[in-house]
C-alpha cells in the first residue's frame, strides 16, 4: 500500500497546527482530513479502513485520550498516534498499554512522526492480511 492509499485523520483544535500537519503529511504523499474537534471526527459519516488517527490530547470538550477510548468502544481498530504539548508519563504509559501506536511530544520531530506513520501503515496491513 502506498502513502496516498493510506488516509490520515488529524484531530486538533489549533487551526495553525492542523494546517501545518496537513501540509507536512501531504508533502509525504498522504491523503489527509482535518477535524477541529473529537466530536467533529466522531460525526464523520465516511471513515476509511486504510487510515491512521493523529489526535491532540488536550482539546476542549473531548480529549484525544477520550476520543481514542470512544473509537475503541465502537469496535474500530484505527491505528492512533496521540500528540501533546504537555507530556505526562502516566498518561503515555496508559495509552501505549491500551494500544496507541505512539505518544509524541510537541513540537513534533518530522522524521519520528513519519516513522510512526509507516509503523501504523504496517499495523493496518497486518490486521487486514488473510490468516
Amino acid at each position: 500500500m502506498l502513502p496516498e492509499q493510506f488516509h490520515i485523520y488529524v484531530v486538533d483544535d489549533d487551526p495553525s497546527f492542523g494546517d501545518s500537519m496537513r501540509r507536512l503529511l501531504k508533502s509525504h504523499g498522504y491523503s489527509v482530513s482535518l477535524f477541529r474537534s473529537a466530536a467533529e471526527f466522531l460525526g464523520a459519516s465516511q471513515l476509511s479502513d486504510n487510515a491512521c488517527l493523529i489526535a491532540d490530547i488536550h482539546m476542549p470538550g473531548m480529549t484525544g485520550v477520550e476520543l481514542y477510548v470512544a473509537v475503541r468502544k465502537t469496535g474500530r481498530t484505527i491505528p492512533t498516534i496521540l500528540i501533546t504539548a504537555y507530556p505526562e508519563e502516566t498518561v503515555r504509559q496508559r495509552m501505549l498499554d491500551l494500544g496507541v501506536i505512539s505518544y509524541l511530544n510537541k513540537p513534533l520531530n518530522e522524521a519520528v512522526l513519519i516513522d510512526c506513520l509507516r509503523h501504523a501503515l504496517a499495523c493496518n496491513l497486518a490486521k487486514r492480511a488473510p490468516r
